[in-house]
């Protein structure tokens, strides 16, 4: 059976479901009011969600200040990982990102997430420095990643 899988911009009413894949995969999870503030107030942040069957599965936001593109979080429900879904949504982000005339893209990801940092890589992510003591939950640091578009 075919499954209709589907990338489009995020909207306020997806909200509730955003904060429920959001609470479930960060252990120092985005307010309601983050979103709210990105998705209403932040001219630089733009927001996708990806549906499966017509129900939301994952997200993703960027800010875009000038030429430079900045994954802000990117999560999909943990029920639903492991059938390409991230991979599907990252692209999508890369080619708004391009659209939205940026020329270069970055984000931060735990140095113990091997599994996104290998994502990232099929898109030509490389690591580009270290932030330590990044994530205020644990300390851990952050691997800062980054690709030419």
């Amino acid at each position: 059976m075919k499954q209709d899988i589907r990338v489009r911009q995020m909207r306020i009413e997806d909200l509730p479901s955003v904060i429920v894949i959001e609470n479930e995969s960060f252990r120092t999870p985005w307010k309601k009011r983050e979103f709210l503030y990105d998705l209403m107030k932040n001219q630089f942040s733009r927001y996708l969600v990806i549906e499966r069957d017509s129900k939301i599965v994952g997200y993703c936001g960027i800010w875009i200040v000038l030429e430079v593109a900045q994954i802000t979080n990117i999560a999909i429900s943990p029920e639903e990982r492991g059938h390409q879904l991230g991979k599907t949504l990252f692209e999508e982000a890369l080619n708004l990102s391009k659209e939205q005339g940026a020329t270069e893209l970055t984000l931060e990801v735990r140095e113990s997430n091997t599994v996104a940092q290998k994502m990232y890589e099929l898109f030509g992510l490389k690591v580009v420095g270290k932030r330590e003591g990044y994530y205020q939950d644990d300390g851990e640091d952050a691997l800062v990643m980054w690709v030419k578009l």
